[in-house]
């Protein structure tokens, strides 16, 4: 965060992206060392529906955590081409 303009500086990594106009969550791509999703591979294995729910939801919290903390505003960047342009469209 930029204290003189209390911008914050956010990244998309690959694990949130856009695919045919809609926001979409791969966990696969989630960094292991993240704790936050530690033991998601085993629960998609054993059952994918929750798993993928569960998924879904650490992960938009996570984006909406960072996102929200800029008080005068927040630049974002995706690290994934289709994201980006979609982005750049809105």
């Amino acid at each position: 965060m930029n204290r003189r303009t209390q911008t914050l500086m956010s990244s998309i990594g690959p694990d949130l992206v856009i695919r045919n106009g809609k926001w979409v969550c791969r966990p696969e791509y989630r960094a292991s060392s993240d704790k936050s999703v530690h033991g998601m591979k085993s629960l998609l294995k054993r059952d994918p529906l929750k798993g993928q729910e569960m998924a879904e939801l650490i992960i938009k919290n996570t984006y909406r955590t960072l996102m929200t903390r800029g008080m005068k505003g927040c630049l974002v960047f995706s690290s994934d081409e289709e994201t980006r342009e979609w982005i750049k469209q809105k």
